[in-house]
């Protein structure tokens, strides 16, 4: 296997703590506080709601797991983007990388940062105008922190993420404690209007963010242990908390109330549950939650135009790929990240572009998938750190577990998945005048 030139200047500075942290707090966003309603609404009833966050943690689990063995063969930073470089060749790593330093880091990253705004406003009493800026204001600063060094965003991840999990802690132990209610077979009062597929849909948006680890593999202090461990644990943690968090909303309110309630089913639960503490403890809670989330993607997105920028493949490779000697971070690659995410505010609708970039997102996670059979072809007697566990089922499990996801957005936003594939595309040509 070929070795990226430049990877060593990158300072090994993560742990498995923060690492395992990272892996957490990209997860763990918004989607734990705003899902639970969406789920039983589409689902139909409580039980098939909690299978429905089932699927999603097993399909995502056996996602990471799978990857765990590419990155545990390919430790370096880049993540997916190296994967397929080291698997199929350079234009079809160039495409992943293109979609995601074009579309899908900025776009979330811009959309992390109106939101943090947006929570903002009503909890400090701020005007409406100042979201954009304030938006902008964050993500520059948190991009400016990263830029430091690894240590300092592993740091806030870690910090973030305890700070994240303080009020899921306090509603999933008061929930079950104090609610009374029927946790299994309550209809959510509404016929489903799409069905278990959007159901499990909702719960892989929330569980999405797993793979942005495998972005800062070459800063690992032990990368093929490490990584495969962080993957793991860290979303064990959150598959326990989001089937426990359900469990507990559902203790307390009934489920048609709650897919009536939607995005503020939480707050509502959290009420009863603490008073008008408990509505103030939410906010924080999801303050925190957008603010790890945010500082996460920062940490790790600004590596996949880095790694590309030392293969020469976008305009301006020669600045994009320099790492200051002072911090060891990929600064310019950050900053580029930054600029596009303030764009996306100010003239689109970041939520939009996130969705269709997901569609390609998942594209590109089958032929991940599929890359661990051949890479196991191509070098059967390689020793391997890590290999999946129940090789070969683990990875069909995620290669249909993607395909499912992929038909399901197909049919539901047939247009946003065309754009998807065309934004993507028009990369080739762009890729061909660089060459």
């Amino acid at each position: 296997m070929c070795v990226i030139e430049g990877q060593n200047n990158l300072k090994k500075n993560l742990g498995l703590i923060a690492t395992i942290a990272l892996v957490i707090g990209m997860v763990i966003g918004s989607g734990i506080f705003m899902k639970p309603g969406k789920v039983i609404l589409a689902a139909g009833d409580s039980t098939m709601a909690l299978i429905a966050w089932v699927l999603g943690g097993v399909i995502t689990l056996a996602a990471g797991l799978t990857v765990s063995e590419l990155g545990a063969q390919i430790p370096k930073t880049g993540g997916l983007y190296t994967y397929l470089n080291e698997v199929y060749g350079k234009v079809w790593s160039y495409l992943y990388g293109w979609m995601q330093t074009i579309i899908y880091g900025p776009a979330t990253i811009g959309a992390l940062g109106l939101y943090f705004a947006s929570l903002m406003l009503p909890f400090f009493a701020i005007e409406e105008g100042a979201r954009l800026p304030i938006g902008i204001g964050i993500v520059f600063f948190m991009t400016g922190l990263n830029c430091l060094g690894t240590k300092y965003g592993g740091f806030i991840q870690t910090v973030a993420t305890i700070g994240k999990l303080i009020p899921i802690a306090l509603i999933v132990v008061f929930g079950l404690w104090k609610g009374n209610g029927q946790i299994l077979g309550m209809t959510s009062g509404v016929s489903p209007s799409i069905g278990m597929g959007a159901a499990v849909l909702a719960t892989l948006w929330a569980y999405d963010g797993w793979i942005g680890v495998s972005f800062v593999a070459g800063e690992m202090k032990d990368p093929g242990k490490q990584l495969p461990k962080a993957i793991i644990v860290g979303l064990g943690i959150v598959i326990i908390a989001y089937i426990t968090i359900n469990m507990a909303i559902m203790h307390v309110l009934p489920a048609a109330e709650i897919a009536s309630l939607g995005k503020l089913a939480a707050s509502t639960t959290a009420g009863l549950l603490f008073g008008e503490m408990g509505g103030n403890l939410i906010s924080i809670g999801i303050l925190v939650s957008i603010f790890g989330a945010l500082n996460g993607y920062i940490l790790t997105n600004g590596r996949v135009p880095y790694a590309m920028a030392l293969e020469g493949q976008l305009p301006g490779s020669a600045i994009f790929s320099k790492v200051p000697n002072s911090v060891g971070t990929p600064v310019n690659a950050m900053l580029l990240e930054a600029v596009l995410a303030t764009i996306l505010m100010i003239f689109w609708d970041p939520d939009s572009l996130t969705d269709i970039a997901m569609f390609a997102m998942w594209t590109f996670y089958v032929t991940a998938f599929v890359a661990v059979f051949i890479l196991r072809k191509r070098h059967p007697n390689t020793v391997r750190s890590y290999s999946v566990p129940g090789y070969p089922f683990v990875p069909i499990i995620a290669i249909v577990g993607a395909l499912y996801i992929i038909f399901n957005m197909f049919i539901d936003k047939p247009m946003d998945a065309m754009v998807a594939v065309g934004i993507t595309l028009i990369g080739l040509p762009i890729y061909w005048i660089i060459k």
